[in-house]
């Protein structure tokens, strides 16, 4: 499963040839391959979880840039995906998603289901996406709350920094206007 995030896109910053003429040692370019075989999957409505996980991967893959991604279809195959695989964190990356194609209010309600559940209590990608949509809704009080709280699960050094790095700014930024939902 991807790892949650709403942090800004950086995929700008990739040599694009490069990724795209990546080939495995059998000279196969496996974007390429993991396309057709999702596609074919899903014309077929046969997809099964690896399929969806493919599906969701080529969305991702075909985009340019975060605002340039399908999150609508994406939302829609996590949905689909549910059925093989109802677990929290796929509820929780398709509450991310619906956050981008709905706006952040519409994933916020989601991640606020799953925080209350309690089953994901202790995963800070929850914490952080939460405290992410909360920012971005204006609420940055409550943002920076639900970072201290990701904090306290004691997470890596690179998610510990980045953490720190959007309570930093959230706390010395001054007030933006929430997005629309």
């Amino acid at each position: 499963m991807p790892w949650l995030t709403t942090a800004p896109d950086k995929s700008g910053r990739w040599a694009g040839a490069e990724v795209s003429s990546a080939t495995t040692p059998g000279g196969v370019a496996p974007i390429a391959l993991t396309r057709t075989r999702a596609r074919r999957a899903l014309a077929r409505r046969r997809a099964g979880p690896y399929q969806l996980q493919a599906a969701i991967a080529a969305c991702h893959a075909d985009a340019a840039t975060a605002s340039d991604t399908d999150w609508r279809q994406i939302a829609a195959l996590y949905g689909e995906l549910l059925r093989f695989d109802p677990s929290p964190v796929t509820e929780a990356n398709r509450a991310v998603a619906v956050a981008y194609a709905e706006g952040p209010a519409a994933g916020l309600a989601m991640l606020d289901t799953l925080a209350a559940s309690s089953r994901l209590a202790r995963w800070p990608q929850l914490h952080i996406a939460r405290a992410a949509l909360l920012a971005r809704c204006g609420r940055r009080e409550d943002a920076v709350a639900v970072y201290r709280d990701a904090l306290a699960l004691e997470p890596a050094g690179a998610v510990r920094r980045h953490i720190t790095g959007q309570i930093a700014a959230l706390e010395g930024a001054a007030p933006a206007p929430a997005e629309e939902t």
